[in-house]
């Protein structure tokens, strides 16, 4: 069992997907835990990782479609927005 803690914004760190099976344990901000499958946290990577490519032009896959002279410091995203009850 993995266990990951809040930080003050809402955040946990979480820079790479974990197997479905897996069960995860969520120390949240205001003393709840909760549990959670790496399933329904890797659904939250991805909708934290498209809303992270839609707000900076790219495109599903993740590259820029943009003119040459501007480069983008990433393709990835490190930390996700948690809540209580995200998985019910």
């Amino acid at each position: 069992m993995i266990t990951l803690q809040q930080d003050a914004d809402g955040f946990i760190r979480m820079n790479r997907r974990y197997p479905a099976s897996v069960r995860i344990t969520i120390n949240f901000n205001d003393g709840s835990t909760g549990e959670f499958s790496g399933q329904a946290l890797n659904n939250a990577y991805d909708t934290a990782l498209a809303e992270f490519r839609a707000k900076n032009d790219l495109d599903a896959r993740g590259y820029s479609r943009t003119p040459a002279g501007r480069s983008n410091s990433g393709n990835k995203i490190d930390f996700v927005p948690v809540h209580p009850g995200m998985g019910e």
